[in-house]
């Protein structure tokens, strides 16, 4: 069994379709919530699916091993970052080389870096009058938004497109794949 923790900062839209096309399987378990905020709707979404989560402490996050000890202790083998807006530590990434995945809301290695999630991205796409935007799953390295690309969908930008509408593209595309590709990701697909 592949033990899955998904780290998610905001409402857990992704997280909650992960959980949900995870549910019932028989080779992949989403084992915890990780969130960076204590007010994040994704903690509900873990209660209300009996999944365990944790809140984490920024210092100790960036600054010690205690959450590489606290996810080896319980068994996890793969990290999916589901808007989650911290910086992954390099002592992490050390520790789960190639298992940690994120989904990112363009197409990179355009609109990425930091200070480049949700709205600021959809803001950032329009205002370059791009004709197209997408989302990319990448694996995470030690610079935000730069790990090798694993997917990438499309989506065209009409010409009336707001930040809004944009990002209603994109949660539908995020939706639609993310779930499959981690599924091909964990499988060796």
């Amino acid at each position: 069994m592949i033990k899955v923790a998904v780290f998610a900062s905001g409402k857990g839209s992704n997280a909650l379709q992960i959980i949900r096309h995870f549910k019932g399987s028989n080779t992949v378990k989403i084992a915890l919530i990780v969130s960076s905020k204590k007010d994040a709707g994704v903690l509900e979404i873990a209660n209300d699916n009996n999944i365990p989560s944790i809140i984490l402490d920024k210092t100790a996050f960036v600054s010690t091993n205690e959450y590489v000890d606290l996810l080896q202790k319980e068994g996890i083998n793969f990290i999916v970052l589901a808007g989650f807006l911290w910086k992954v530590p390099s002592s992490l990434i050390k520790a789960y080389p190639q298992k940690i995945i994120n989904i990112h809301p363009a197409l990179l290695p355009n609109y990425g870096g930091k200070g480049m999630y949700g709205h600021f991205v959809h803001e950032a796409v329009i205002a370059a009058k791009e004709k197209q935007s997408g989302i990319t799953i990448h694996y995470v390295d030690e610079l935000y938004d730069h790990g090798a690309t694993i997917f990438q969908a499309f989506c065209d930008i009409s010409e009336t497109e707001t930040p809004d509408t944009l990002a209603e593209k994109i949660h539908l595309l995020e939706h639609a794949y993310f779930p499959g590709v981690i599924e091909k990701v964990l499988s060796g697909d």
